[in-house]
């Protein structure tokens, strides 16, 4: 099963109070579940709801004030872009989250972007083989920050391990979870926004819709980014790798920088510049992000992308 495109996709809106059969009641007012196409009945939107929660024992649901939202899909625990809900045929399709590496690009702003240059040039190659052979050797000149790249803890810390030390198995298939926040009314990102999703074990990914940005003045402009309580929340949690399609993990209104220093000293590998993540699911993906094994160098590019279930 293939996802609808977020043009295509709907949410519900609701007021709701449930009542349940070993007594008491919950109420929500303005709720908001992803739902299967742009109509839905109050009847079924109470299911959803008593899915969505995980909710036992439940008599009643009177739905109230409904009304469709086409707005991209959240990931709603039970709702159609639930992957651990919605069983999966046989079978996936690659997603590439990365951003291409031009001569001359800005990833960051006052970071140099990369030169290319000839070291064999075709025509230099010929006299060395024979008729109809040749070949072009390049040379490109980079700062390990640039496009879509990996901090391994050495970019942070001196002790800290390098890009040599990084296992595959921390890299390479792991499984994701999108927090998709893209409609987020804040820069910072913390805790409570990341506590509904399963992160022990995960490669973390926050969409946060920033590289629509990306090529253009705005991008450097104070982007969203994940807060100290944020991070730590992660490292709590167990997270195996934290990525962002934001310029900086970290808030680059100041000098701190707690994300980094909190998730690197954990072990966290972090990878930024992300793009693309509008076309995963909450959850069900597995995340690749593989540098180059360079010892005693702590950031590299990597082609970043995942393997989604269809």
């Amino acid at each position: 099963m293939s996802l609808p495109s977020p043009a295509a996709q709907h949410r519900a809106e609701f007021d709701a109070r449930l009542t349940f059969t070993n007594g008491g009641d919950l109420q929500v007012r303005g709720f908001r579940l992803d739902i299967p196409g742009d109509a839905i009945r109050e009847d079924e939107v109470g299911l959803l709801l008593i899915r969505h929660l995980g909710l036992l024992m439940v008599g009643d649901v009177e739905v109230s004030n409904l009304r469709i939202v086409a707005t991209a899909h959240k990931g709603s625990r039970g709702g159609p872009s639930d992957r651990g809900a919605v069983p999966s045929s046989q079978g996936s399709r690659l997603v590439d989250l990365s951003h291409t590496i031009v001569e001359g690009m800005v990833t960051y702003p006052g970071l140099p972007g990369p030169t290319f240059h000839d070291h064999v040039t075709r025509e230099e190659s010929r006299d060395q083989y024979e008729a109809g052979t040749e070949f072009s050797i390049q040379r490109v000149e980079l700062v390990g920050n640039t496009g879509t790249y990996l901090d391994s803890p050495f970019h942070r810390y001196a002790d800290g391990g390098d890009l040599a030390s990084l296992a595959l198995s921390a890299l390479a298939d792991v499984p994701a979870v999108v927090a998709h926040l893209g409609d987020g009314r804040e820069r910072g990102i913390g805790a409570a926004a990341l506590a509904a999703l399963q992160v022990r074990g995960h490669a973390v990914l926050l969409h946060t819709g920033w590289d629509r940005h990306w090529d253009t003045e705005s991008y450097g402009d104070p982007a969203p980014f994940l807060t100290e309580d944020g991070a730590r929340y992660l490292v709590r949690g167990g997270a195996a790798l934290v990525g962002i399609d934001s310029m900086n993990i970290d808030d680059t209104v100041g000098r701190a920088r707690p994300a980094h220093s909190i998730l690197l000293r954990a072990g966290i590998p972090v990878v930024e510049h992300l793009t693309g993540l509008d076309q995963l699911p909450t959850s069900g993906a597995s995340f690749f992000a593989v540098p180059p094994r360079v010892a005693d160098f702590g950031t590299f590019p990597v082609r970043a992308f995942a393997r989604v279930p269809v």
